[in-house]
């Protein structure tokens, strides 16, 4: 299949896409210069998810394509089906036993070829992905490539909060499932 082609050409593509951002948004590091290397991790981050995108689009072909095969097949099937269940008349007019054995034994694995092909296509539905790319991924990789190089950017990347906010919320529904505990008891 030319899709299957280019979703196995395009699987190495986000590094391939990465790397030349990567070294210029490294030496940006390097020189001190923090928005020339946002700018490249910026543009790593966006290469990286068009490559992610393309692979995406790729295995939505590949479904499809699998899709009609499947169509394809079960057409054939279906009328191998017809010719067995006419001859499954003849012979059961007849009770031959070998034959009526032999009949079932085609339309059983007439059966089995139709599962096989359906559970290919659910596979193959499956295995398709979504990746949303948030800022942060932009200051991970700035401060992968600062670790890289050996330099500190702690002070000079701008920090999310870390747990204040997870703390607040988690304390808020422990207060809450407290209350309900408490009423519970009340109750009884």
């Amino acid at each position: 299949m030319v899709a299957t082609l280019t979703y196995a050409a395009a699987r190495h593509a986000p590094s391939n896409h990465m790397s030349p951002n990567r070294k210029s948004c490294d030496h940006a590091i390097q020189k001190g210069n923090m928005e020339v290397a946002r700018i490249h991790a910026e543009n790593a981050i966006r290469q990286k998810n068009q490559s992610v995108n393309f692979l995406r689009m790729s295995a939505r072909v590949d479904a499809v394509a699998a899709r009609v095969q499947t169509a394809v097949t079960m057409n054939q099937v279906t009328k191998s089906m017809a010719g067995v269940v006419k001859g499954m008349d003849a012979t059961l007019k007849s009770m031959n036993l070998e034959k009526i054995s032999g009949l079932m034994d085609k339309f059983e694995h007439q059966f089995e070829t139709l599962d096989v092909q359906t559970a290919q296509m659910e596979d193959t539905m499956s295995s398709t992905t979504t990746l949303t790319t948030p800022q942060n991924q932009v200051d991970t990789l700035m401060m992968e490539m600062a670790d890289e190089a050996g330099l500190d950017l702690n002070m000079e990347l701008p920090q999310g909060q870390t747990g204040s906010v997870a703390t607040s919320v988690a304390s808020a529904e422990q207060d809450e499932l407290s209350q309900r505990l408490a009423k519970l008891r009340d109750q009884v």
